[in-house]
């Protein structure tokens, strides 16, 4: 009776180590869709890579942020004429005629 109570805790106690351990889940997405659950795994270097290509830092103004920014700021048909590691430059229309705004390349895209 001792030899399967030994066994039992011995069992209990490896079963338990197994289960305590941490869990790292940071680069898998569940997606739910029409073809049900599906995990995606992403890849860390491949998104930077990308970003990178596109001409700007993960956490800057993006053009699309810029342009946004642009329109709150009053112009109209705002479009990206520079993209440098530090600033955007978005040309558009006011009433005065055609105009000129400087955006920081960060997360927010303030005003310079």
């Amino acid at each position: 009776m001792s030899i399967i109570r030994t066994g039992l805790a011995v069992a209990l106690l490896v079963s338990g180590a197994t289960f305590t351990s941490p869990v790292v889940a940071q680069d898998v997405e569940l997606r739910i869709g029409p073809d049900g659950v599906r995990p995606v795994i992403r890849d860390r270097d491949r998104d930077r890579d990308r970003d990178r290509d596109r001409g700007f830092r993960r956490g800057g103004c993006s053009p699309q942020e810029a342009r946004a920014a642009a329109r709150e700021e009053g112009l109209r048909r705002p479009e990206v004429v520079r993209l440098t590691e530090r600033t955007v430059t978005v040309e558009g229309f006011t009433r005065d005629g055609r105009d000129r705004i400087r955006f920081a390349n960060r997360r927010g895209c303030p005003i310079i």
